[in-house]
């Protein structure tokens, strides 16, 4: 477990102090902050994105993203976070600009709420509950499901279900519930994404061996004790603190928004 006052962090004033350290000794480059992404490492110091985990959890395989060791804590290379992050946010804006699929994967409990209004406000699909085996490898029993989920859901708006007794209008809207947790994020999902972004590639590893299978391109975040070897496009960065994460995703969003805006002002522009 990362290090907190209560569950293994340094305390408060450490912390403090561990962020004047880093901030004194990581030398940011001028040229890392003049980006079309607008990424700033000082930003990102202030988010967190530089906290790992233990030394001793520490995966071989993010050594190169690591910029030293505070308090047995890991501390990763901002400089690096920031070249890799650019790389991922190009390859989301190029995406976006094709009208291709982005799925956004976080299934952790504090980041599923977070998750959720992002992909809803960029119009994104996404899963936030347990990851279903089989969505990508079995996608077409998976949307047989969906489609049930989507049928019932209109008989419902229409009142179709009205003609069945209270019990079992009772049992269709517990049957909705459970189909709504599992389904409401991709319901309108025809066909298998593009890419997907993963907010924890160990919580969520399920759903990184489907997406590879289906040759599906992976954007992860990628903490000290994560194996960054399956993710096509990595960010090195905290992936436990919900400030850290909030970074990435507002960025994500911003590179979306304004890659579907562009699309839409070209397609206004070719009718004129």
């Amino acid at each position: 477990m990362k290090k907190t006052a209560a569950k293994g962090k340094p305390r408060q004033g450490r912390e403090e102090n561990l962020v004047k350290e880093v901030k004194e000794e990581v030398k940011i480059k001028k040229e890392v902050k003049a980006n079309e992404f607008k990424i700033d490492p000082e930003e990102m110091l202030r988010a967190g994105l530089h906290f790992g985990h233990r030394t001793s959890r520490a995966h071989p395989k993010m050594a190169p993203f690591l910029y030293g060791v505070r308090n047995n804590v890991h501390i990763i290379d901002l400089v690096k976070t920031c070249e890799k992050f650019k790389e991922a946010l190009k390859f989301i804006k190029e995406l976006i600009s094709e009208n291709k699929i982005l799925l956004l994967v976080g299934t952790k409990i504090q980041v599923k709420n977070l998750l959720k209004n992002v992909a809803e406000e960029c119009g994104l699909p996404y899963v936030n509950e347990r990851w279903l085996g089989g969505t990508f490898t079995n996608f077409e029993i998976i949307k047989k499901r969906v489609e049930y989920f989507k049928d019932l859901e209109k008989k419902k708006k229409e009142g179709e279900l009205e003609k069945y007794t209270k019990k079992e209008r009772l049992k269709i809207d517990e049957e909705l519930r459970k189909l709504k947790i599992k389904f409401e994020g991709i319901k309108k999902m025809e066909k298998l994404p593009d890419a997907i972004l993963v907010l924890d590639m160990i919580k969520d590893a399920l759903a990184v061996k489907e997406a590879r299978e289906k040759g599906i391109k992976v954007i992860g975040i990628c903490d000290t004790n994560v194996d960054p070897t399956p993710a096509d496009y990595l960010i090195p960065a905290n992936d436990d603190a919900i400030v850290s994460v909030k970074y990435i995703l507002e960025k994500v969003a911003e590179v979306i928004k304004k890659a579907k805006q562009k699309t839409r002002n070209k397609k206004q522009e070719t009718k004129i």
